[in-house]
């Protein structure tokens, strides 16, 4: 029964990352799809094996989510409280896909770990919370906006001599190299996260010791599952990010990819803090159009997406809880 609750628990954790992968493969290639700097077919096929390899680089992020957030459950109830914070994630995933909307698939696992373990009776890291998740949540997107505007204002002031179809085609072509960027930033943060919860689910069996270092085997399964969900591609919200927010050129889109895979790198690498790439893009996204004019960004939207930020983790702890709950009537 504990092998078996253990497979599922795995099953369930990996059908997560494919759900995180073609949700937001939209974060790596929107806007290189939208600027016409690759085709779609090339922009997936590139964003899945660089998620492939970012999932390599490091394991930093992977410990905080399996030790810094919850304390790591026992027995059966544990087995039972990653999967219902698994499907509590799961389930605001698919409903924010569905409409196109890019909420983060960090913050909603993250509040379906927090929602299974209040209703499980097992302690929440709150001081581990705030400074790795909810400060980050709220100081990257700012980041992300500044950064953005600066880094395109900075683009502006450089080329300002330039001819104008001369710098859009050499941006296009650049495009291709921060976009590879975005993707190895998204391999390196959201691959991490599943082997966090992989690794918790091993702990609980005592197949591995509490800060053993990750299997090979979880890093490798759970890279190509975001891998394979990337490729599957995220068409609702590539169309969110990359034309509803404000038109992008590919001046533009350079400079949003290039913001959004720095703060990644240095929040991954210095931080070990679990960001939300789609919080970082969209917001570099909304800076760096805040250039042309403050009214070329569609505030309305973004005003939406940002409302999303906001609800998503409270979401999916409520739907972690209530499917605890139903767990533990019926199987506990």
């Amino acid at each position: 029964m504990e092998t078996f609750a253990l497979v599922v628990t795995i099953g369930v954790a990996l059908f997560f990352t494919y759900t995180n992968g073609f949700h937001d493969s939209a974060n790596a290639i929107a806007t290189s799809v939208s600027t016409r700097a690759l085709t779609p077919k090339a922009a997936l096929a590139m964003a899945a094996v660089m998620n492939l390899a970012g999932a390599f680089l490091g394991s930093g992020v992977a410990k905080t989510v399996s030790e810094g957030l919850i304390e790591t459950p026992e027995g059966a109830t544990g087995m039972g409280i990653l999967f219902a914070a698994l499907v509590g994630a799961i389930a605001w995933n698919l409903v924010t896909w569905y409409f196109g909307l890019p909420s983060s698939s960090s913050h909603a696992l993250f509040g379906g770990m927090v929602g299974a373990a209040l209703a499980g009776g097992t302690t929440v890291y709150w001081q581990g919370v705030l400074d790795k998740i909810v400060i980050p949540m709220f100081v990257s997107p700012v980041v992300g906006l500044l950064a953005g505007y600066l880094v395109m204002t900075a683009i502006l002031w450089i080329f300002r001599r330039a001819n104008p179809h001369k710098a859009k085609r050499g941006f296009r072509i650049a495009q291709t190299v921060s976009a590879a960027g975005m993707a190895l930033g998204h391999g390196l943060q959201d691959a991490q996260k599943t082997m966090g919860i992989v690794v918790m689910a091993l702990v609980i069996a005592d197949v591995e010791d509490y800060g053993d270092p990750i299997p090979i085997w979880v890093k490798i399964a759970c890279a190509l599952m975001l891998s394979l969900g990337t490729y599957a591609g995220g068409w609702r919200i590539m169309r969110t990010l990359g034309r509803k927010i404000i038109e992008l050129d590919p001046p533009q889109g350079f400079a949003a990819e290039t913001t959004g895979a720095s703060i990644m790198f240095t929040t991954s690498f210095l931080f070990h803090a679990p960001i939300s790439t789609t919080h970082v893009i969209t917001s570099s996204i909304m800076g760096v159009g805040a250039t042309r004019r403050v009214k070329a960004v569609r505030w309305g939207v973004a005003k939406n997406i940002i409302l999303g930020w906001f609800i998503t983790m409270p979401a999916a702890a409520a739907v972690a809880a209530a499917c605890y709950g139903l767990v533990h009537l019926v199987v506990l």
